[in-house]
């Protein structure tokens, strides 16, 4: 007699198994994707579309794609894949661009130090959190001396020669970085009692969000020069690194004063009870819950940002599409733009699906957002 059947007295009856296809994969795949008429047409035609589109892709991508060559031609006669070679040769170009081949372990080091000074930063369970939390804090002043150098020894190695991935990494970490203070003060200006602060903040958030980031490059590397005292010189490199950051902290203040508007007034009035100041009440009580709810808003700002840092191809600094489009100058890779941009495409997708994953990992570690 199976344990269905057999009679049990009040309270007795032992646990069972869910009912079948009600858990698991076959549970999701059923609610998912059979759960209804249009979701069972839209999966058949997932199902074809993909069965056409992914053995032509590893075709393409794997098995017919050349790996070691000397020219496009040479490809061709191999194979009628992707022509990879052309990134092989030109892979420490893209990586980092005109930098001197003989200093380029301050760059292998620069880039090893920033995973050591963001692990603290983005885990609070890191073995000795506290103590990395200071070279977190040194850590911009380190890159820098290692990357410019004319320090320490150090020969001194001109902005304009960086390029490729390594000057995307800088200016997407420098603007991340920097714009989420200021925005966060911009936002907090906003809001101000003080009517001088209120009108200076809601200038220059309208101004950003009103002129598009090439705009503002544009007159980084032209028209500033001419409001500086005669002779004086401003690194390229540094103006659009300003630029860059203040165009983020402008987008960045909008977002988190929507979070802050989110935050019941109760929330202050409660603080003003406790005998908080303003500074405290916000540090302690007000901006940790508005950060909460701006994660996304937040993250998707930086995503853009990361991306925008293409921009800068448009004023003579050679990022990945600049060295790109340089190297297919050459007659010997002319025509390989399709690998270039597949390639420069797959390395902005890692970065920014990496920051999206870790955003959805902050809302549920903060239990913001949709549980799932």
């Amino acid at each position: 007699m199976s344990d269905i059947e057999r009679e049990y007295e009040p309270g007795t009856h032992p646990d069972l198994p869910p009912p079948a296809l009600t858990t698991g994969p076959m549970a999701w795949v059923k609610e998912n994707m059979l759960g209804s008429f249009s979701n069972i047409v839209l999966t058949v035609l997932t199902i074809y579309f993909l069965w056409w589109l992914i053995p032509a892709l590893y075709e393409w991508f794997f098995a017919s794609a050349v790996f070691e060559a000397g020219s496009r031609r040479e490809c061709k006669e191999i194979a009628q894949g992707a022509c990879w070679a052309f990134i092989s040769a030109r892979i420490e170009q893209f990586t980092y661009g005109f930098y001197p081949v003989e200093e380029r372990w301050r760059v292998n080091t620069s880039f090893f130090l920033l995973f050591v000074a963001i692990a603290p930063i983005l885990f609070d369970k890191i073995p000795g959190r506290k103590h990395l939390l200071w070279f977190s804090l040194a850590f911009p002043f380190i890159a820098y001396v290692l990357l410019v150098g004319d320090m320490f020894g150090l020969p001194h190695v001109e902005t304009a020669k960086f390029g490729g991935f390594m000057l995307t990494m800088v200016i997407g970490v420098t603007g991340i970085s920097a714009s989420l203070p200021i925005g966060i003060l911009l936002a907090l200006g906003r809001q101000s009692e003080m009517p001088a602060v209120r009108i200076v903040c809601v200038l220059f958030i309208e101004f950003i969000r009103g002129v598009p980031l090439i705009t503002l490059l544009f007159v980084a590397s032209t028209m500033l020069t001419y409001f500086l005292p005669p002779g004086s010189t401003f690194d390229l490199l540094a103006r659009v690194l300003i630029m860059v950051t203040l165009f983020s902290a402008g987008y960045i203040a909008e977002v988190v004063r929507g979070g802050l508007q989110a935050i019941p007034n109760g929330q202050m009035e409660a603080a003003n009870a406790l005998g908080l100041r303003y500074w405290q009440s916000m540090r302690l009580i007000i901006l940790p819950q508005a950060l909460k709810i701006s994660i996304p808003g937040i993250v998707n700002t930086f995503i853009g940002l990361f991306k925008d840092s293409t921009l800068v191809i448009v004023i003579g600094l050679l990022d990945p599409l600049g060295i790109g489009q340089a190297s297919l100058a050459d007659a010997k890779w002319n025509g390989l733009s399709t690998e270039v941009y597949v390639f420069i495409a797959v390395f902005f997708f890692i970065c920014c699906f990496g920051m999206s994953r870790y955003s959805l990992y902050l809302e549920r570690k903060l239990h913001t957002g949709h549980q799932r």
